[in-house]
């Protein structure tokens, strides 16, 4: 026959409980920053790369017309 839990070993697997799910909130946090980070990361990434390509895009459309000079 079981004997029914006391109250105080209640309220001991509750705290144990609160506090994991209070440290999964910080996890959850932690890791929402990074992406956030990541994401603006290859964002500013990708707007370097379009630069970079017009600026070659450039450099090639002169070089193409010194070459087409007499």
């Amino acid at each position: 026959m079981m004997a029914e839990p006391d109250l105080s070993f209640i309220a001991r697997q509750l705290d144990r409980v609160l506090a994991e799910i209070a440290s999964l909130r910080d996890e959850v946090r932690v890791q929402g920053a990074m992406i956030r980070r990541l994401d603006s990361t290859v964002a500013l990434l990708i707007e370097e790369f379009r630069a970079t390509h017009a600026q070659i895009a450039r450099m090639d459309d002169r070089i193409r017309k010194l070459e087409d000079a007499p």
